[in-house]
């Protein structure tokens, strides 16, 4: 196994039990524990986790994110209802932005083999790499700095090849979703791309699965009276629903719960 695999699969162990131990993690992959507390150096200094005495906890800060080969793997299933919701709003011959996502990724093959003659202008590479044999598809790259742990293009290109174009829908993610400071983003470079898609596009939608529900990150991408839908998986809070419909905002989920429990 490759260091960069270790260090992902030690990431997903992480995400899943929340602490890991330096022997325990040693003896999984076979490599010493001094191979592993190096492994475990890195995740420090990125920020993805926290030292501790024989091992180390996960930094669940908001303003943290996992790599996005991580990331996939998290709430699959939330994500494909979002998916399956979203693909129904796309129809054929659509113009559509959409960022660099997991939840993208998950909406883009469910759209596959259902709609033609798409245009899709993205920054994500993930995405440009998924799409290489969707020969019935224009896909767009904005170009832009390489964000590399986000497999995500950003930065002044980015933003002037945006607003070379118009688009019928932008589909876009984020990593809260507050009623009071609306929605926001882990990263301004980020929340640039997605301010500006949005300033270009017609129907704005937010695909947002319900961990980001009343959660606040560090920054602001738009209020969410500027979004036309909110496509989710477990249903939200009534609180929530009442606010959306309130504002004449759209919202869809795909996971039936108890809607008083606040999502």
């Amino acid at each position: 196994m490759l260091a960069v695999e270790r260090k992902n699969r030690i990431l997903e162990i992480l995400q899943e039990k929340k602490r890991v131990v330096v022997s325990e993690l040693g003896e999984l992959f076979g490599v010493s524990e001094e191979t592993i507390r190096r492994d475990l150096d890195k995740l420090d200094k990125e920020g993805l986790a926290i030292k501790s005495y024989g091992g180390a906890v996960l930094n669940e800060s908001i303003n943290t994110d996992m790599p996005f080969l991580v990331r996939r793997k998290k709430n699959m299933e939330g994500k494909s209802a979002i998916a399956r919701i979203v693909a129904e709003e796309i129809a054929d011959g659509d113009h559509v932005f959409i960022d660099a996502s997991t939840t993208a990724l998950s909406i883009v093959n469910e759209l596959r083999g259902k709609r033609r003659n798409l245009t899709l202008i993205t920054n994500s590479i993930e995405l440009l790499l998924e799409t290489t044999d969707d020969g019935g598809w224009d896909v767009i790259s904005t170009g832009g700095k390489l964000f590399g742990r986000y497999l995500a293009l950003v930065g002044p290109r980015a933003v002037e090849v945006i607003h070379t174009m118009n688009a019928d829908k932008v589909i876009l993610s984020c990593k809260g979703l507050d009623m009071a400071r609306g929605v926001t983003d882990a990263n301004e470079l980020f929340s640039q791309v997605k301010q500006n898609m949005l300033a270009r596009a017609g129907a704005k939608i937010l695909a947002a699965d319900y961990t980001k529900f009343d959660t606040v990150a560090f920054s602001h991408i738009c209020d969410i009276t500027e979004l036309d839908m909110v496509v989710t998986d477990q249903k939200p809070s009534l609180e929530w629903l009442d606010y959306f419909e309130e504002r004449r905002i759209v919202c869809r989920y795909g996971i039936e719960n108890d809607p008083g429990n606040g999502a």
